[in-house]
């Protein structure tokens, strides 16, 4: 899939603010220092669309791409930062239930894990609350190209031993430095906004 255009058009807290009409969107999701802006940037090729911050946690609302007119990346905020008080955790989870909740162009999500570490309990319970929605999942193992070769199976392992995927949903490799996995993830998103039109 070729990129020719991508602009953040809407940034959300309710979801009366969410983009009209039936265009497929994919959420991301993970925690506060997981790459979710570098793997934002490198699916569509820009260097600064999404704003990485040397400070996690900065992502206050559902951000919605819109990419060549034609379908939506989903950026909301990301968990599992302590700096980020409790009563604001818990309202970014309210907005990202609202969201979960009624949005039928919601078409998969991709749920962003660091490969360097084992998921952490944020990242299982993540995992476990989208399956409570009967939400297709692509777990995105991202910075590969921190970990050496030999240590690359014990890691996947350490993925796949703690988030017990079910039947239809994977896992992808993703570097944002090398591109690893950008095709795969970019031909998963092209095959089901294809599927809709």
């Amino acid at each position: 899939m070729r990129i020719n255009t991508a602009e953040l058009e809407i940034s959300a807290v309710r979801r009366s603010q969410y983009p009209e009409g039936k265009k497929s969107e994919f959420l991301l999701v993970g925690r506060s220092n997981v790459g979710k802006s570098s793997f934002i940037n490198c699916l569509l090729a820009r260097k600064n669309l999404a704003r990485i911050s040397s400070r996690p946690g900065k992502t206050q609302t559902l951000n919605f791409y819109l990419v060549n007119q034609d379908f939506y990346l989903v950026d909301v905020p990301g968990y599992g930062y302590a700096e980020v008080d409790r009563k604001k955790q818990q309202k970014f989870g309210m907005m990202i239930e609202e969201y979960l909740e009624k949005r039928d162009q919601l078409k998969r999500v991709f749920l962003l894990v660091d490969f360097r570490h084992k998921p952490t309990e944020d990242d299982k319970l993540m995992y476990d609350f989208l399956k409570y929605y009967n939400i297709p999942v692509t777990v995105v193992a991202t910075k590969v190209d921190k970990v050496g070769g030999s240590k690359r199976e014990r890691n996947l392992k350490a993925i796949t031993d703690t988030i017990d995927l079910v039947v239809g949903d994977n896992l992808v490799l993703f570097s944002s430095v090398t591109k690893l996995g950008r095709e795969e993830v970019m031909k998963m998103i092209e095959d089901l906004t294809v599927e809709t039109i």
